[in-house]
């Protein structure tokens, strides 16, 4: 990752074309410090800040992971949910997760900055933690224990307390996931040719610590969760999101601030509204005649100039001086009269729009290793001797495929592909992005192969109508996680780095919040694709393809399903990035 100091190149710099640098004191992109003022390059940013963000990100995900991965069991086994209703809850909520982004990130443009978002968001994360943790502790807050088939449910009392633990800790992922990874991004000067290509590894190794925290989660936190108690269990992910706000403050000296620059909703809401308002108007063949400001400066706080393109010309009338805007000289109404930066914004959205709708599915498949992975894991055989494997820890290949994958990507594809496409990048974000949604149909076509052969032992053993688990060992889930984890590391990493690098400066977070919004409705597909499933396939008193006696269902169909949605999805996506073009800064 470099030093920090003496900062070693990574292999994305290496193939980097001679440009002029800003070789100023000050960075290019209108970074500040903490109090406001200009900051110096030197002794700020770059990979010296990242080490505090990355940490605060690591922890804050070993948190986080160390509620998700084990969830549905927590549903099933201590608040006595049965497999749809669990699996529909934990989709829900990871899905809840990712759209409070919205909030955050308009919260962190247009007012407080990316690092107060931080700040305050992380205090709701902990009480949100630290409730879920007495809900799971606490006597009273629990059902008592199943005897023998009889399994008490939850009071409503219960389920609040737990549930509003819960929806906290969405709430408070909120502001920190469109955040973390743009204010890291900010560390590094898009004006220095150097920094900017950093800022691609940067997406990497912000992934990689995203996984690190999952693995202790994933294998660690998952056993003691099991075999230690559910209190212990929430309770040591909770101290890490304590040390995650620590490490987070330890690095304000280091850090460079980008100024927020007022609410992106209200400038496009003025574009739309000047736009309809002076819908009669001609825009002039000549897009220099559209209004902007003569200086350098843009008159979006913290932004850059856009340069004008031709796409969605409806859109130009806001930035068209009228004969009305002449002779009143009402040229400080933006609901009237928008700049060309100002329309800019809005098309870039506008554009970016197919490619980002593109990545719902994949998150929808995304979502299958906290839900039924997990599940089809939990009727198979879970034991090597006399050691038994939580289900949810399967998730561990996962998170380990992206470690691998993460240093062969920045290591080795980058400086091969780079000789082939004469991107600095080797793969750009589009193409980056279509790897990985063609890996994720293997994924599911592995997973529906494994569940093929699943249902065969059990008709085979005469048990296919028997609530126990197959005799195949777990292990042969391991290729559709480690399948899952490499799609991740091409779509994930490439949509952070997509959604961030084209967006206008001052709705960074915004679009970092859209890219993330992604998920949340690829996990809400997820729910949406299993009631429709399981109201489709339990008529006239069948068991369905998503029984509670998965030996009794059809796993596997469901798996094709999503293979087959997943194969149509990358054709559409194909067709968007091709047609795709890219923001123009001035």
């Amino acid at each position: 990752m470099g030093s920090l100091e003496d900062e070693q190149r990574s292999p994305l710099e290496e193939g980097l074309l001679a440009e002029n640098e800003n070789e100023g004191p000050y960075t290019g992109d209108g970074s500040v410090d903490i109090h406001g003022n200009p900051v110096l390059k030197n002794g700020t940013g770059n990979w010296r800040a990242c080490p505090f963000i990355l940490g605060n990100e690591c922890c804050e995900r070993l948190a986080y992971y160390g509620i998700s991965t084990n969830l549905v069991t927590y549903l099933k086994y201590k608040l006595h949910e049965g497999n749809a209703s669990a699996a529909r809850n934990v989709t829900t909520w990871a899905g809840t997760c990712y759209i409070t982004p919205l909030i955050g990130a308009v919260l962190a443009d247009a007012y407080w900055g990316r690092y107060w978002t931080i700040a305050v968001f992380s205090t709701i994360y902990f009480i949100g933690m630290s409730t879920l943790t007495l809900s799971a502790s606490i006597p009273a807050f629990k059902p008592p224990a199943c005897v023998g088939s009889i399994c008490p449910e939850a009071s409503v009392y219960q389920y609040a307390v737990f549930f509003v633990g819960l929806y906290l800790i969405a709430l408070g992922t909120g502001g920190i996931k469109p955040c973390v990874s743009s204010f890291g991004a900010d560390q590094f000067d898009d004006t220095d040719p150097r920094e900017r290509v950093k800022k691609g590894s940067f997406f990497n190794w912000f992934y990689f610590s995203i996984n690190i925290g999952a693995l202790i989660s994933s294998s660690f936190l998952v056993w003691v969760q099991d075999n230690w108690g559910w209190g212990l269990g929430f309770g040591i992910p909770t101290l890490f999101m304590g040390f995650a706000i620590l490490s987070f403050f330890f690095g304000t000296p280091l850090y460079r601030f980008q100024k927020p620059g007022g609410s992106p909703i209200l400038r496009m809401s003025q574009v739309i509204v000047a736009s309809f308002h002076k819908w009669k108007v001609d825009v002039p063949l000549d897009s220099s005649l559209l209004y902007e400001l003569p200086d350098k400066a843009s008159a979006i706080k913290g932004s850059r100039k856009i340069e004008h393109t031709d796409e969605l010309k409806f859109l130009d009338k806001a930035a068209t001086v009228s004969d009305i805007d002449r002779k009143t000289e009402s040229f400080s109404n933006p609901w009237r009269l928008c700049t060309v930066t100002q329309v800019e914004e809005l098309k870039i959205l506008v554009r970016m729009f197919p490619v980002w709708a593109t990545t719902i599915v994949f998150s929808a498949v995304y979502a299958q290793i906290s839900s039924m992975f997990v599940e089809q894991g939990m009727v198979m055989d879970t034991k090597i001797g006399s050691f038994t494997i939580p289900p949810a820890s399967l998730s561990t290949f996962d998170v380990i495929s992206v470690i691998v994958w993460v240093p062969i990507y920045d290591r080795i594809l980058v400086p091969l592909a780079r000789r082939f496409t004469g991107n600095e990048k080797g793969f750009s974000e589009l193409q980056r992005m279509g790897i990985g949604l063609f890996i994720s149909i293997l994924a599911m076509a592995a997973a529906a192969v494994v569940e093929i052969r699943r249902l065969d032992i059990a008709k085979a053993e005469g048990i296919e109508h028997e609530k126990v688990a197959v005799p195949i060992s777990i292990f042969w889930q391991t290729p559709q996680y480690f399948l899952v984890g490499a799609a991740e590391v091409f779509t994930f990493i490439g949509s952070l780095e997509f959604f961030y690098d084209q967006s206008p400066d001052a709705m960074r977070s915004l679009c970092t919040a859209f890219s993330l919004l992604t998920t949340a409705l690829g996990n809400y597909l997820s729910s949406f694709i299993v009631t429709v499933v399981t109201s489709l396939t339990t008529r006239g008193g069948k068991p369905g393809w998503i029984p509670d006696n998965l030996n009794e269902g059809h796993l596997d169909y469901y798996f094709w399903v999503l293979a087959g949605l997943s194969f149509a999805n990358l054709l559409v996506y194909v067709a968007c990035a091709v047609r795709y073009k890219s923001k123009r800064a001035s």
